[in-house]
Order: C-alpha cells, then structure tokens, then sequence
C-alpha cells in the first residue's frame, strides 16, 4: 500500500479538518522554512465568546523582523498568556459536557517549557491525536536534517520533500487546488489528493441559528465525545 504523507504549516489548536488530514495519511510534517505571516492560524484560533459570537485564544509573539521565518518565531513567556487562555475558555463549564476531558487535553499540549510556537504547537497537536487515539507519526521539518532539490516555485516544497523522502501520495487540504500544479507531480510518479473536509454541525448549547462553524478543536471537543469526534474526522472526500 502506497504510503501518504500530508505537510502543513503548525497551527495552534487548529479546526478540525486539519486533524482529519492527520488521521488519514500516514506521516505528517509541520513545515517551517517559510516566512511567517501574520493574522494566520499559527498563534491564534477561535473560540465561542460566552455570550453570541466568537474570540480569538492566542499566543503573544516577541517582536520579529517581518522576513523571520516560521521555525524562528518566539514566544512572549513574559506575559501570563496561559492564564488568560484558561480564563477566556472558562465560560465553557456551564454547558460544555466535555469540559473537563477539554481542558485536560489543553493543558497537556501547553505543559511544554518552550519559547518556540513551532515545538509548543507540535506539543498540542500531539496531546489532541493522543486523547482522541489518532496515530501522530509527525515531524518538524526544521528538525528533519533533510536534502531536497533546490525550490523554483512554491508548490516544489512537497513535490521535493515526496522525492526526497521516497512519498508517492500527497495529500493536501481542498483550499489548495488551485496553488499545485498537479502536472508536476505527474511527472515525478507522485499522486497529489485533496481532502475536502464535511465541517460537521453539533450543538454548541446555543441554538442552531447561532452555530459558529469552523472554530478550534478545543470547541469540537468541549461538546462531543471523542468517538463522535472520530466520526466527524472520517467524513471527508477526496477530489
């Protein structure tokens, strides 16, 4: 069987999609020789205010030069950032039924003494695939000490990766289709697949017309067991 592997830039306790991506290939590799971009998704994710709405939990960033790439971001640790994550997702005891399995899973993923975002967020998705008993056969690029052929264009990164490692099957979220030019992997034997993920609905205690979709895990698993989130993650298609 054709192994696959998938290669994304670490984000910080992403939307669930991300996790099915993790579940269905077989090695996954957080990417990050990349300058890294304000305003994304590796510092900061959504959460329900306690009222209607949503809010950002984030994680506070020592000034950088705006060239630093991603394996080079620093964490603020002066400030009480932990804290204040807690306190925003405090509201959630009220009326999440897994509030507790939540919350021990969060603080798992940040009980890290770390000033890196790249290894902090490798210690959060790792406490997520554990609890919800997803192999995580994850590596951070940087750390790889891997030879690739020189990059001439941006979608050469995995196409080269795949071709170094030996890959055959890439797969990669819907959203990019349009950034690959799948002829290239043709050429290089290799399979490129995007996963389109079905965002489920599930109660989030406040009534169906104020469903916020799309927000962090941490919300998925405030409301739903880790079986019924297992279900979620296998409801995907390929294209």
């Amino acid at each position: 069987m054709t192994k696959k592997v998938a290669i994304m830039q670490p984000y910080f306790f992403p939307y669930i999609g991300y996790f099915s991506l993790i579940k269905h290939t077989d090695k996954f590799i957080l990417f990050d020789p990349v300058q890294f971009i304000r305003h994304g998704w590796i510092e900061r994710n959504r959460m329900l205010k306690p009222e209607l709405g949503w809010q950002y939990i984030s994680v506070p960033l020592v000034k950088h030069e705006r060239e630093t790439l991603i394996k080079d971001i620093l964490i603020n640790n002066n400030e009480n950032w932990k804290e204040k994550i807690f306190a925003q997702l405090q509201h959630y005891k009220k009326k999440s039924p897994f509030y507790k399995q939540a919350i021990e899973v969060v603080q798992k993923g940040l009980d890290i003494n770390t000033d890196s975002i790249v290894k902090l967020n490798y210690s959060t998705l790792k406490a997520v695939c554990e609890y919800l008993e997803i192999t995580f056969d994850c590596e951070i690029f940087s750390e790889m000490n891997l030879t690739i052929d020189p990059v001439n264009a941006p979608d050469e990164w995995a196409l080269n990766i795949c071709n170094a490692l030996g890959y055959k099957e890439y797969w990669n979220p819907q959203g990019g289709i349009e950034f690959f030019d799948v002829e290239k992997y043709r050429q290089s034997n290799i399979e490129i697949k995007f996963l389109k993920h079905n965002l489920p609905f599930y109660s989030q205690r406040r009534g169906v017309e104020n469903f916020e979709n799309g927000l962090s895990i941490i919300d998925v698993m405030m409301f739903n067991s880790k079986e019924q989130i297992n279900e979620m993650l296998n409801n995907y298609e390929l294209i």
